[in-house]
């Protein structure tokens, strides 16, 4: 939530923003940029009565740029902010930059700016970047609007689905009442297995695999590889396998005729790998089997557009489950509350716990799993001192009665 806490931090220097270049992830390789990505037209109209915005740097601070001087090393680039630092390191460092230069670049930034002992009207307008001010671009919604119409009011046997979406009709709609879906993000793809250092069942190959996969994107540098992969799934370190969420769904009362949207991006080990959750729940969907190629070509390949998709519908959903927490788990468990909408945050250290017992039997399983997520499903839960105001909202971005 980088962008926030800059517009943030930019009313504070009562400085002008310039719209922020993003970084390109080693793993997934997307070169999209913010304006692929939202409405930067909304996006400024929303904040203009809070901080001034510009799409691009100036022409008379062109001298600035990375480009121009092909290094990073510049006077105006601030490159130690201190991780959550306050508001008044900004003032005493940063602002003295842009006096002396008018432009100042803090990079890195994200992590870089604190969750606590700030103005409310600085926490307010952090909530009214994250919730009002980032929408997405117009054809991320109209594809999102679809497959969701298509959720709720899935086509018979002999339909097949509208390549122009932006002009579905209702009629449909009168015909049969809307059905109600559930999303489930399952971050399961080889960074996420690669990362934790968690036994998936692959055997030595796997193994020697992903180690070799660590030692290249992080040269090793991981923190649980020094643990058991038993002491791992104790602590709730280890994301759910597919299968895994299948029984934790299943043990909640989900069944096979539940809708199902999956959320992700690439499942380590491929179809293969979902197989067993398909086979419990029939009418599992996900992006590809919703939409036509045509509808998908502006996103194909692009891992941020890809997720924006599955945020957006995850959003419109009746009940959102992350099979492990990240990123995407706490942006949309936030929106959600925000939103007040029903989200299912899975007891990790229980379920790692469960599924090392090899004698428990169903019952016991789902006994447990139901009495250990009676409190993780969506209550609202007041943010403690440094956690997100992304991911805990309230009290912070409600309104004080």
């Amino acid at each position: 939530m980088g962008i926030c806490d800059a517009v943030a931090v930019a009313k504070i220097l009562n400085a002008t923003l310039v719209i922020p270049h993003l970084e390109v992830n080693p793993v997934w390789q997307d070169s999209s940029s913010f304006m692929d990505i939202f409405d930067v037209d909304h996006f400024i109209n929303v904040l203009n009565d809070d901080i001034s915005i510009v799409k691009e740097l100036p022409d008379e601070f062109s001298w600035s740029t990375r480009e121009y001087y092909a290094t990073t090393i510049r006077a105006t680039r601030i490159k130690r902010a201190p991780v959550h630092a306050s508001a008044n390191w900004y003032l005493e460092n940063v602002l003295p930059v842009l006096q002396s230069y008018g432009i100042a670049a803090i990079s890195p930034f994200s992590h870089r700016f604190s969750f606590d002992n700030l103005a409310s009207e600085i926490q307010q307008l952090r909530c009214k970047v994250n919730f009002k001010a980032l929408v997405f671009v117009p054809h991320i919604r109209a594809l999102g609007d679809a497959l969701v119409h298509r959720l709720r009011y899935p086509p018979g046997e002999s339909e097949a689905f509208s390549t122009n979406y932006l002009r579905e009709t209702t009629d449909q709609n009168d015909k049969q009442r809307p059905q109600k879906f559930v999303v489930l993000h399952l971050r399961f793809d080889k960074d996420m297995a690669a990362h934790s250092a968690c036994d998936f069942g692959g055997g030595k190959a796997e193994k020697l695999a992903l180690a070799k996969y660590r030692q290249t994107i992080w040269q090793g540098r991981v923190l649980n590889s020094q643990f058991t992969d038993e002491e791992l799934r104790s602590q709730g370190r280890c994301p759910l396998t597919p299968e895994e969420i299948g029984l934790l769904l299943a043990a909640l009362g989900f069944d096979n005729s539940t809708r199902l949207y999956l959320a992700s991006h690439k499942v380590y080990g491929g179809e293969a790998r979902i197989s067993t959750l398909r086979e419990l729940f029939p009418l599992m969907e996900d992006k590809k089997s919703l939409a036509t190629s045509e509808e998908r070509v502006r996103i194909k390949g692009k891992a941020s557009l890809l997720a924006a998709v599955d945020y957006y519908v995850g959003m419109q959903s009746d009940i959102f489950v992350s099979a492990s927490p990240g990123n995407m788990h706490n942006a949309l468990v936030g929106h959600r509350t925000f939103e007040n909408r029903k989200t299912i945050r899975p007891n990790m250290a229980l379920l790692g716990q469960l599924f090392l017992n090899k004698s428990i039997t169903w019952s016991e399983f789902r006994q447990a799993v139901v009495e250990g997520h009676q409190n993780r499903q969506g209550q609202l839960r007041l943010r403690k001192p440094k956690q997100s105001i992304y991911t805990y909202p309230a009290p912070d971005c409600m309104c004080q009665a």
